[in-house]
C-alpha cells in the first residue's frame, strides 16, 4: 500500500530502479565512453524533452546499450556522434518522440488561436 502512494508522488520505483542500473553500465565504461555518454546524458537530461517514464527508461536503456556496444567494438566516439553531437543527441531524443512537456503547451496555443478565430469580426 504505501509503495502505491509513494510511486503516486515519485513516480515508478521500477523505473528508478532500471535507470541506476543504466547509469552504472554508463559509468562502468572506459574513460572516453564514460566521458562522451555522461555529457550527451546531460544534453538529453535538458533537451530531450521527454516526459513520459516509460519513454525516458526505453531511452536511456537503448543509450547504454548503445555505448557499450560502442565500447566493445572500438568504435571512436566521434563516429559515434559524427561532427555535431547537438544534433546527434536531438536526433536520439527524437527518436523516442513520446509525450513531451511541450506537447501540453503547443495543445494550448492551438486552442488560443482557434478561440481568437473565432472572436473575430465577420
Amino acid at each position: 500500500m504505501a509503495a502505491k502512494w509513494i510511486e503516486a508522488l515519485t513516480g515508478s520505483l521500477e523505473q528508478k530502479k532500471q535507470y541506476k542500473q543504466d547509469m552504472a553500465r554508463i559509468e562502468a565504461l572506459p574513460a572516453s565512453y564514460r566521458t562522451a555518454a555522461k555529457a550527451v546524458h546531460r544534453y538529453l537530461m535538458y533537451a530531450g524533452g521527454v516526459v513520459d517514464g516509460d519513454t525516458l527508461t526505453t531511452m536511456f536503456t537503448d543509450f547504454a546499450d548503445l555505448w557499450e556496444r560502442a565500447a566493445l567494438d572500438g568504435t571512436p566516439v566521434r563516429e559515434i556522434v559524427g561532427d555535431d553531437p547537438v544534433a546527434f543527441a536531438e536526433n536520439f531524443a527524437q527518436a523516442y518522440s513520446g509525450k513531451q512537456w511541450i506537447d501540453k503547451e503547443r495543445a494550448r496555443l492551438n486552442k488560443a488561436i482557434d478561440e481568437a478565430e473565432q472572436e473575430e469580426p465577420r
